[in-house]
């Protein structure tokens, strides 16, 4: 081991962990943002200047899509074992020791599971960050039961709608997903390939691009009167306003948005006489460890039974400052980035 480098302790963050010889770590918007803005690193979000001397937990290690084999069981680990192949999210926390790009890492049970053999490495590894935020953003922001959870016998899945803004992300394909395995009858989304969304599950696909009232329009020729769940995946101003304003007049609607790019102007929604909610979601398995838990222990029946299907992906080979941001460069100019993995 070099003497610059540091041996992670497997027990010591007193829970159940295992240590991780990572072999792929994957990239993803967010990545960017830690490194341009201090995103995870700095509460405020502010840049972190070269100069910095306050509390920033650096060095910080990126990526929170990760896959590996276990070499190391933490005190309490029972259900796995050494050289099981595992996929997980790790902690967003600053100074967390479960990131990817690293050779060893920590995964903390209710954030991992095994993956299935008929499932490759980088298969399994599109599936945590953007999965967990629209399954945060279903079952939590937007309050309907998770459908493996109790209340779900008695809510009507069928005959509930939902509007997905932004089908062509990550994020908005697995939620199109985690709506169709949820058996929401109507799935509406924005933008996107229609094959693919179709393919998982969306029954109305709306060109982005007709603009915005021709897509408000179009919303509200399927839905009527009677959205009141929304969800985007991406978050520029307008896919915000086309949401909320798609939202029902006479019934309490509600918006869960990830990490905004603009504030929404609410004074441009109209109409809602019975009000609206916008809902921030935070697609963090450990700050939501019984949904994520619960969801967890059923990802390798799901990927199995192709309920859940991984996304596209394209790989980089090495673990080098130059593979990284070249990636990272490339959300930060705005440019079309595919899903990137590295391989360690």
């Amino acid at each position: 081991m070099s003497p610059t480098q540091k041996a992670i302790v497997v027990s010591e963050l007193g829970k159940p962990v295992t240590l991780v010889k990572v072999a792929v770590a994957g990239l993803n918007p967010h990545d960017q943002k830690s490194r341009d803005w201090g995103l995870f690193i700095l509460r405020d979000l502010t840049p972190v200047p070269k100069d910095y001397s306050g509390d920033t937990d650096l060095p910080s290690v990126p990526t929170n899509d990760v896959v590996g084999r276990i070499t190391k069981l933490g005190p309490g680990v029972t259900d796995l074992a050494i050289g099981d192949r595992i996929v997980y999210q790790p902690s967003f926390a600053p100074g967390s020791k479960q990131n990817g790009l690293q050779e060893y890492a920590l995964a903390e049970l209710g954030a991992l599971t095994k993956i299935p053999d008929s499932i490759t490495d980088d298969e399994a590894a599109t599936l945590p960050t953007n999965i967990i935020a629209p399954l945060v953003a279903l079952f939590d922001a937007l309050q309907i039961p998770a459908p493996w959870l109790p209340a779900a016998k008695d809510f009507d899945y069928a005959n509930t709608t939902i509007l997905i803004v932004g089908g062509g992300s990550n994020c908005g394909q697995f939620g199109v997903q985690l709506a169709k395995l949820a058996n929401i009858g109507r799935i509406v989304v924005v933008g996107g390939d229609e094959a693919k969304l179709r393919s998982f599950g969306a029954t109305h696909v709306i060109d982005r691009y007709a603009g915005y009232e021709m897509v408000l329009t179009k919303i509200r020729d399927i839905v009527g009167d009677d959205l009141v769940y929304a969800y985007d995946s991406i978050n520029p101003a307008e896919g915000q306003l086309l949401a909320l304003n798609a939202l029902s007049s006479s019934k309490r609607g509600a918006l869960a948005r990830l990490i905004p790019r603009v504030p929404v102007d609410e004074s441009k929604v109209l109409g809602k006489r019975a009000g609206f909610d916008v809902r921030d979601v935070f697609g963090s398995s450990q700050v939501h460890p019984e949904l994520a838990a619960g969801f967890w222990s059923r990802v390798p029946s799901y990927l199995e039974s192709r309920q859940i299907k991984p996304l596209a992906y394209v790989v980089k080979r090495g673990l080098t400052a130059e593979n990284v941001n070249e990636v990272l460069d490339a959300y930060r100019d705005g440019k079309s980035v595919a899903k990137t993995h590295i391989h360690l």
